[in-house]
């Protein structure tokens, strides 16, 4: 029996080789989206490997991002570089657009949407490097400014393609966090991930009203998630902006090639 046919067997699912393999996905995932975001790419292409439908892989998926991004919050929090008021604000339109997102991806398919956000990351690298000081540095007086109006309307959309696929929404929060608000990256990736943890819940509300969440698979994952979260945030802080940003340039390229089918 090959891996494909012994994965994609039910009988198997409780097996140390599939358990580990399903821990060790979710890791990746928590480490990667707690860092820059796409990660989800692996646990979803897993799942569907595995036999799942991909609207029941994109409801199981949220599971391990509220528990990953959980820990990631109160590590960013003990820390001292999450910034509670604006992240809370952001998190309302993100929360709202997540459940009209959710709604909608339950009822159609994400491979469109996904190769139109695959071109669009590609483009974000040149704003990486065109103003590498803003992402390593922040712009303290437009981060200090009370949000607007577009701006919270950016947040809904951006929270309207997190609910509708949660793949690379951790990099639009990033870009608008660093590029509208003026945040550096730290601190960008600290408010990321708390808007993540409080819409994810609305969204996999949806996804479970549709039953298009595997608890089982969904549940035994997120042990990677929460583990590889929580030293995200550890290394996200000590290692600092540099670091964060070339590793969001290696994330948006691999997330290409696999839209594209080059890996």
């Amino acid at each position: 029996m090959g891996i494909a046919e012994f994965i994609q067997d039910p009988a198997n699912l409780y097996t140390w080789q599939v358990i580990s393999i399903l821990i060790l996905a979710g890791f990746l995932v928590g480490f990667i989206n707690t860092l820059a975001g796409s990660g989800t790419v692996i646990t979803y292409s897993l799942f569907m490997f595995m036999g799942m439908p991909a609207n029941i892989a994109n409801g199981t998926i949220r599971l391990g991002v509220i528990l990953q991004t959980l820990t990631s919050t109160l590590s960013f929090k003990k820390q001292g570089v999450l910034s509670w008021r604006k992240g809370l604000i952001i998190s309302i339109p993100v929360a709202i657009g997540s459940i009209l997102g959710a709604q909608i991806a339950a009822i159609l398919n994400v491979k469109i949407f996904e190769k139109a956000l695959a071109l669009i990351m590609l483009g974000m690298i040149f704003f990486l490097f065109q103003s590498p000081e803003k992402w390593a540095e922040g712009q303290l007086e437009k981060a200090n400014k009370r949000i607007t109006l577009p701006q919270l309307l950016l947040f809904f959309g951006i929270g309207l393609y997190g609910g509708f696929t949660h793949i690379g929404v951790g990099i639009f929060l990033v870009a608008a966090l660093v590029l509208r608000l003026g945040f550096d990256l730290v601190k960008a990736n600290a408010i990321k991930v708390l808007s993540v943890f409080i819409y994810s819940p609305f969204a996999l509300l949806v996804f479970v009203l549709h039953h298009q969440v595997d608890y089982r698979i969904g549940l035994i994952s997120s042990i990677g998630n929460i583990i590889g979260g929580y030293l995200a945030s550890r290394l996200a802080v000590n290692w600092g902006a540099g670091f964060i940003r070339w590793f969001l340039v290696v994330i948006i390229l691999l997330f290409n090639a696999w839209v594209f089918g080059v890996v």
